[in-house]
């Protein structure tokens, strides 16, 4: 064997190893030699630093795909399709059909801001029951708690799926279903309320393209793998950027403006929506489930998303000019693990690759629209924040709109109850199905 090497795995450096089940229990081995035997092929990775000290590795089961995109231009930047394509050329970006759970709901939230609603509207989060003749269908948060009246905004950061139901249910999921096909998530969508928590399937491909569309003002974009094609005299016969820039074939200068690319994407969002939704996404990452990535000290969007049984975890993220999706889970979908969510496994991959990606890059800010209005109100009641108020943040709100100057909440009765058995949209009664409480 060719540079053979010597080398030592201490008991520190295996330690997920010397953890296994016995009779349905899991038992910690007491020496390295109840794991290992002499003769064992195994994988090891050099401990930084050390010569001849290494550390056991395994080849994972658990798979997952991730994809980095120019918001602007659709370039795909990075793509990471498994582990090893030599084990298996299976491209997970692009072709593995996962629900996408709870990082679904901006689009959902979007449709809201797009029609009326504001980031401080303020909505019930409590018990809510669906009938279906002799189905009925009771969706829960992640954490099986309800917390009352609360606002857009911390429906997005706190990632509360009642509220989400009862969105959806109030404005309609035919809207759910437009805006979800509209971002390209979906072809199709069944205008079922289940959707809204993002049980159908999609691609990762398909959620970072859409989440570009909230980081570039609302244009759509179509992702690109090839820039260019040229044929053997240099002529150009494929460009993917099809923007046009006047001005940048002057052969001279005569003091004409500073060539512009006229960007004629279609506008397939309202700008101020797009930013309304970017800054409750930042929100989820200063104070909401993906908190750790707040740690980078970056302006970034993003949301978490966990489905049913912990089976996949998600986190898609942006800045103004990266973003960046991944889920990670089983080939053939199963619990990654009690408590196994996106905030807790995907977000902390999704920060290692930022904190490199963007070393040396500045920090740049999200661009606030001309004509967005930003008010102090607080968080908890949505309402204009008296001075001194410990719960104040600023808000964007579009022309016209403001914080209410009365308390109303969507989804409560006349009568103060949390309509839990209410009447609800007759998109609500076309379908029902169990689950929906791990979807997170």
């Amino acid at each position: 064997v060719k540079d053979r090497v010597q080398g030592t795995v201490s008991k520190d450096d295996m330690g997920f190893a010397m953890r296994h089940f016995v009779n349905g229990k899991s038992v910690r081995a007491k020496s390295p030699a109840e794991v290992l035997e002499p003769g064992d092929v195994v994988f090891v990775q050099k401990n930084e630093g050390s010569d001849n000290t290494y550390m056991l590795r395994q080849v994972p089961e658990v798979e997952g795909g991730l994809v980095a995109m120019d918001p602007h231009t659709g370039r795909v930047l990075a793509m990471v399709g498994g582990f090893s394509y030599a084990q298996s050329e299976f491209n997970r970006a692009t072709q593995a059909m996962r629900q996408p759970g709870s990082s679904f709901k901006p689009i959902v939230y979007s449709a809201a801001l797009d029609n009326g609603y504001t980031p401080a509207s303020v909505i019930m989060d409590g018990p809510i029951t669906i009938q279906s003749g002799n189905t009925t269908w009771t969706p829960k948060n992640y954490d099986g708690t309800v917390a009352g009246p609360a606002t857009l905004r911390s429906g997005i950061e706190k990632s509360r799926n009642l509220m989400t139901v009862r969105l959806a249910n109030d404005m309609g999921m035919k809207l759910v279903v437009e805006y979800a096909e509209r971002f390209g998530v979906y072809d199709h969508l069944a205008p079922y309320l289940p959707m809204a928590l993002g049980s159908g399937e999609t691609t990762v491909m398909r959620m970072v393209s859409a989440y570009s569309i909230m980081a570039n003002g609302g244009k759509s974009i179509k992702p690109s793998l090839i820039d260019r094609i040229q044929d053997r005299y240099g002529k150009t016969v494929f460009k993917q950027d099809e923007r046009g820039c006047e001005g940048c074939n002057a052969a001279e200068w005569k003091n004409q403006p500073e060539p512009e690319l006229v960007d004629n994407s279609e506008q397939v969002l309202d700008p101020m929506t797009a930013y309304q939704i970017t800054s409750m996404m930042e929100g989820v990452v200063q104070r909401g489930t993906g908190a750790t990535i707040g740690e980078l000290g970056r302006h970034i969007a993003g949301k978490t998303g966990t489905t049913n049984d912990e089976k996949d975890a998600w986190f898609i993220g942006f800045t103004p000019n990266l973003v960046v999706g991944l889920y990670m889970g089983y080939d053939t979908p199963r619990g990654l693990g009690k408590g196994a969510t996106g905030g807790g496994l995907a977000a902390p991959i999704f920060k290692d690759f930022m904190r490199v990606a963007l070393d040396g890059k500045p920090n740049t800010d999200f661009q606030v629209p001309d004509g967005m209005k930003l008010i102090a109100i607080n968080r908890k009641t949505g309402m204009r924040a008296a001075e001194g108020d410990p719960n104040t943040i600023v808000e964007a709100f579009k022309p016209g709109t403001g914080p209410a100057d009365s308390y109303w909440v969507i989804g409560m009765g006349a009568d103060g109850s949390n309509g839990s058995g209410g009447a609800l949209s007759p998109q609500a009664n076309q379908a029902i199905q169990d689950g929906g409480g791990g979807l997170y």
